[in-house]
C-alpha cells in the first residue's frame, strides 16, 4: 500500500500497483459494494477501448490535424494557455509521490514488493489480497502504520494538478493511489476519482458501518487490528483501498463516461500503465486530444505515446 500507485486491483486488473490514507462511527453509512448497477455501461466502456485502440494501432483512423502548434513540451505549454484548452484530465501513479518519501511498488531493491519478506507473506502481493486479508488482517495493518499518509507532503506534481483546478482547466484528476496527497494539497474531492480507492474513508467488512479517517488512524498506531463498534458486531474495518479480488469504485467508471470524451489535454503522470483498467484509459480520449506523457521509463502501454502526442 504504499501512498502511491494503489496496490489493490479489480477483477479486471491483469496487474498491480498501489498506494496508501483514513472515520469514526458517526453513523450506520453503509459501505457501497462496489457492484456493477449499470453492466451495459462497463461493457459498453470495454468494447469501446478495444475497437478503439485496435482501429488506432492498425491505423484505420486518420490522423486528425494536430490542435499543438509544435509537438513539444512548449507546444502543450503554448495549448494549456490557451482558450481552446478548457478541460485537462489528469492520470496519475506512484511515480507523482515517491518523491514525497513513499515508496512505489515494482522498483528493483527500493518497491514495497522486494521489502515485504518480513511478513512471512506466500506471495508479495498477498498482503493486498483481499481473501489473504480476511483470514490474517495483521500484516497489512503494521505496513499501513509505517506508511500511513500523515507522514507525508505532496509533492510539486500533487501541486501542479492543484494549479490546474484553481487556473478553472482542470476537468478531473484520476489517480491509482491511496495516499491522498492530492487532499492534502488541497484539492477539491470533487476534482479527484481514486480509482483503487482509498484511506479517506473506512468500513466494516461484515456490518457496512462507516469510520472516520481519525478514527482508522487511532487504531493503526495503537497497533491493534480495526474492529467494528457495532454492538454485536466484530467485523475487521478495512479502508476504502481496492484490493485484489475486490470491483472498483463506481465514481471511475461513472467519470470515465462522462469526461474523457470532453476533455482538450491528457496529461499521464508517475505511471508505467501496467494496470488495467486504468491503463486503458489512455485512449478514451477523441482522436485530436493531446496525451503528454511524464514518466522516468517508457510505459509498458506504448500506445499512448504515439502520433501527436508528447
Amino acid at each position: 500500500m504504499s501512498s502511491n500507485e494503489e496496490p489493490g486491483s479489480s477483477k479486471d486488473k491483469v496487474e498491480n500497483d498501489k498506494s496508501v490514507g483514513a472515520e469514526a462511527p458517526e453513523g450506520a453509512a453503509k459501505q457501497d459494494d462496489g457492484t456493477d448497477d449499470n453492466p451495459a455501461e462497463k461493457d459498453s466502456m470495454d468494447m469501446f477501448s478495444l475497437s478503439e485502440y485496435l482501429a488506432r494501432s492498425l491505423g484505420l483512423r486518420e490522423k486528425p490535424e494536430s490542435r499543438l502548434v509544435e509537438i513539444s513540451l512548449a507546444g502543450i505549454a503554448k495549448f494549456l494557455a490557451s482558450e481552446e484548452c478548457k478541460n485537462v484530465v489528469t492520470m496519475a501513479g506512484a511515480g507523482i509521490s515517491t518523491s514525497a518519501g513513499i515508496p512505489d511498488f515494482r522498483s528493483p531493491g527500493t518497491g514495497l514488493y522486494d521489502n515485504l519478506a518480513s511478513y512471512n507473506l506466500p506471495h508479495p502481493q498477498a498482503i493486498f489480497d483481499i481473501s489473504f486479508f480476511r483470514e490474517n488482517p495483521k500484516p497489512f495493518f503494521v505496513l499501513a502504520k509505517a506508511l500511513y499518509p500523515g507522514s507525508f507532503k505532496p509533492t510539486p506534481a500533487h501541486y501542479f494538478i492543484k494549479l490546474l483546478s484553481d487556473k478553472g482547466k482542470l476537468l478531473r484528476h484520476f489517480t491509482q493511489n491511496i495516499d491522498t496527497l492530492e487532499r492534502v494539497a488541497g484539492l477539491d474531492g470533487d476534482k479527484i476519482v481514486e480509482a483503487h480507492g482509498t484511506f479517506y474513508s473506512n468500513h466494516c467488512q461484515e456490518c457496512g458501518l462507516e469510520f472516520s479517517l481519525e478514527w482508522m488512524k487511532e487504531q493503526i498506531f495503537a497497533d491493534v487490528i480495526p474492529t467494528c463498534s457495532e454492538e454485536g458486531c466484530l467485523g475487521v474495518v478495512k479502508p476504502d483501498i481496492v484490493f485484489f479480488g475486490e470491483t472498483l469504485p463506481k465514481r471511475f467508471a461513472e467519470c470515465v463516461g462522462q469526461d474523457f470524451n470532453k476533455c482538450d489535454l491528457l496529461v499521464i503522470m508517475g505511471t508505467s500503465l501496467q494496470v488495467q483498467p486504468f491503463a486503458s484509459l489512455v485512449n478514451r480520449v477523441p482522436f485530436s486530444t493531446p496525451r503528454l506523457y511524464i514518466n522516468l521509463e517508457k510505459g509498458s502501454s506504448s500506445r499512448c505515446v504515439q502520433g501527436g502526442n508528447v
